[in-house]
């Protein structure tokens, strides 16, 4: 037994092949895999070629065979239920269609091996250099999106999403409960994980996208739409629940003035950086996204690469006893930059007052308003932050 097998048995981790009309290439997935380990599940996922004759050869295997498509959800679901069942704690999925090299099973256990936290799920960040000609079209730029709201959701940083090598923690991803049943559930499986406090991270491996052999059963608009819609609905429930909950956890774990200074005041980013997220939290929480201030504050902070707690946090000066001030300023506004004369009426309502007849004034001036706010609280941030550093 060489090393890389005996690794395998001790960690406990076996290989979930989920297949579906890849007759083309299963075979010699299988074989690939079996050099490194014979325990091997297989989930024929309603196969109508000649995969159940080719499973036939490979009676060693753990074998589970749907009798009409699923899909890859329930698959992947059934094979982890099986894994756990027959007392494996780690599973290698790997796909059928050939896209994979089974020579890259050494990197995720190698990485699970000399991890300190063993609650890790692993995924392969395909090197697409070495991909071929037959790389699908949108393959990348899908990635770079699903990667982008997948940092939103989570606060992960992660170069690939989409890549159906992985390594699974069993008992953690099935312990939590999905919905999605097809190629969906691999980003739902991922953000779920992350949320229950798995350790999300990449490992590079290679990729073969061969067109002559390789048969994907991705449907390119279907399946990205209800890719789509599930980042949809996680980015509301990170925001509406998610995050809340893990703040409020660190505030009760730390206490409230560890956790102001650890997390806001000590974090490992600059003052600018703090600053600049301020800034844009004041700038969303004014501006007139209705609605969307937490969702986009964090978004931009994301994808400008600043902090997304502080931004979060700043964008919440929209509170509702805060509304009326910021209302009655950004009309305010909007009537002296365009030097019309119009009577703004204060805490007492005034029924002769038109809001939809000075959208305008408003729209202006909160954009304006916004702008002047966020470089109020940028430097009067920077400011603290400067004095915090000397001290």
């Amino acid at each position: 037994m060489t090393e890389i097998q005996q690794k395998i048995k001790d960690l406990r981790c076996c290989v979930i092949i989920p297949t579906y009309n890849n007759e083309k290439t299963l075979e010699r997935v299988i074989r690939g895999v079996l050099r490194y380990t014979e325990d091997v599940i297989i989930v024929n996922d309603g196969a109508t070629d000649s995969t159940p004759h080719i499973l036939a050869r490979f009676p060693q295997t753990e074998q589970i065979h749907f009798p009409a498509n699923r899909g890859k959800g329930p698959a992947l679901r059934a094979g982890f239920r099986r894994a756990e069942d027959l007392g494996f704690t780690y599973a290698v999925t790997i796909d059928s269609d050939g896209q994979h090299f089974p020579d890259d099973i050494p990197v995720f256990i190698h990485t699970l091996d000399a991890a300190e936290d063993k609650n890790l799920l692993l995924i392969g960040d395909r090197n697409m250099e070495r991909a071929g000609k037959g790389i699908p079209s949108g393959s990348s730029s899908g990635n770079r999106h699903s990667s982008f709201w997948y940092g939103v959701e989570t606060g992960v940083q992660l170069q690939d999403t989409q890549s159906g090598f992985r390594l699974y923690p069993l008992r953690a991803v099935n312990q939590s409960k999905y919905f999605s049943g097809r190629f969906e559930f691999e980003t739902e499986v991922i953000v779920k994980a992350a949320w229950n406090g798995v350790n999300v991270q990449n490992v590079p491996i290679d990729v073969l996208y061969d067109p002559d052999e390789r048969v994907t059963h991705f449907r390119p608009y279907a399946d990205y739409i209800r890719i789509v819609l599930l980042n949809i609905a996680f980015v509301f429930w990170a925001f509406l629940y998610i995050k809340p909950r893990d703040m409020f956890r660190n505030i009760r774990r730390k206490g409230f003035k560890q956790f102001f200074f650890e997390d806001f005041l000590r974090s490992s980013d600059s003052k600018e950086i703090k600053s600049l997220s301020v800034a844009l939290g004041v700038f969303i929480g004014i501006a007139p996204f209705w609605g969307a201030q937490s969702v986009l504050a964090v978004g931009l902070a994301a994808y400008f690469g600043l902090n997304k707690v502080l931004s979060f946090t700043f964008s919440n000066v929209s509170l509702p006893i805060f509304i009326p001030f910021i209302i009655y300023a950004s009309l305010w506004t909007g009537a002296l930059v365009t030097g019309e004369d119009i009577q703004i009426p204060w805490i007492t309502p005034d029924e002769s007052f038109a809001f939809g007849k000075h959208l305008w004034h408003y729209l202006l001036g909160s954009f304006i308003f916004a702008g002047f706010a966020a470089t109020v609280f940028g430097l009067a941030g920077y400011t603290i932050l400067s004095i915090f550093e000397k001290k």
